[in-house]
């Protein structure tokens, strides 16, 4: 597989993007005992509405391998970013597609838009207990645990905040 395209999604990505993205978080058990994120997670038209939904599709079948939404501060989806930072939430590769880098690309994708937007750093949230594929993904980009800024949006979901500082141009 060559490395995966990565672009702003297209309404016409909408209803697979809800699938991959549910599919995703139930297939590494996110979704157990949840009450109603699936149906958060799969309203694609409103997260477009309110950051950049990205995409990864496998350059020579078009087919979606993954998404994720870019917020900035003070935007509905942000959960913890400050004033110059940007963040990254519902990351999503489809569970046939795990392993082949579309998720690396579409942190990168993230990384790339929060450093066009002149940001301090990025900030994203992992679930207690996530997939160690994803942790070691994050850890080898350089996020760095924020133990301080974890929190809860009820009991038993804990989210561990990670931050990665971004040099801007004028420190090159």
């Amino acid at each position: 597989m060559s490395d995966p395209l990565i672009r702003l999604i297209e309404p016409a990505d909408f209803a697979a993007v809800a699938r991959l993205t549910v599919a995703a978080y139930e297939a590494d058990g996110q979704l157990k005992g949840e009450t109603g994120y699936a149906d958060v997670l799969a309203d694609v038209s409103v997260r477009a509405e309110h950051g950049d939904v990205l995409v990864a599709v496998e350059p020579a079948t078009g087919h979606l391998l993954g998404s994720v939404t870019f917020v900035l501060p003070g935007t509905r989806y942000a959960e913890m970013c400050g004033p110059g930072e940007a963040e990254f939430r519902m990351l999503a590769v489809d569970p046939s597609a795990q392993g082949r880098g579309a998720g690396a690309a579409l942190v990168e994708a993230c990384v790339a838009r929060a450093i066009e937007l002149g940001c301090t750093a990025v900030t994203i949230c992992v679930r207690e207990g996530l997939a160690e594929p994803a942790h070691r993904l994050y850890r080898r980009r350089g996020f760095v645990r924020q133990p301080e800024r974890d929190w809860s949006p009820f009991p038993g979901v804990n989210l561990l905040a990670l931050r990665l500082p971004l040099r801007s141009a004028a420190d090159s």
